[in-house]
């Protein structure tokens, strides 16, 4: 069975999360009973939303990747649609040529190089050449 990698991002309601921060496990079972693993389960944020959702105006993000088959996706939606602790959710299959930089970055594994002199001058050479006075 092929296995794909999927980037969660489950919003939490912030006052009950505030109380019981074991919420994300409760989804991180789900993906593991379906035969998945986890990845990287982290907090993105907590915010306010646009719109209040189910009269809640506050929401908890949380980015769950994982590796899982595509037959498990419907399930996961499904459960997340009956539990009242997941406000709203969104699941996206990840492109294979794109999930060890993104893996990579969400667990912090990854460093920001900055640009040397010589390349921050070639940069403004580059852009600059296209622009006539």
């Amino acid at each position: 069975m092929q296995f794909n990698v999927y980037e969660g991002l489950f919003i939490f309601d912030a006052n009950r999360f505030a109380r019981d921060h074991d919420l994300p496990k409760i989804v991180e079972k789900w993906i593991a009973d379906a035969g998945g693993e986890i990845l990287v389960s982290r907090m993105w944020e907590e915010r306010r939303l646009a719109y209040a959702i189910k009269g809640h105006r506050k929401g908890t993000y949380w980015l769950i990747y994982f590796k899982t088959d595509s037959q498990s996706i419907k399930a996961l939606n499904r459960l997340c649609e009956i539990d009242d602790n997941v406000l709203r959710h969104m699941v996206l299959k990840l492109n294979p040529a794109l999930v060890d930089p993104i893996i990579a970055h969400a667990t912090g594994a990854v460093e920001v190089e900055e640009p040397t002199d010589d390349e921050e001058a070639e940069v403004a050479e580059t852009v600059g050449a296209g622009v006539e006075e």
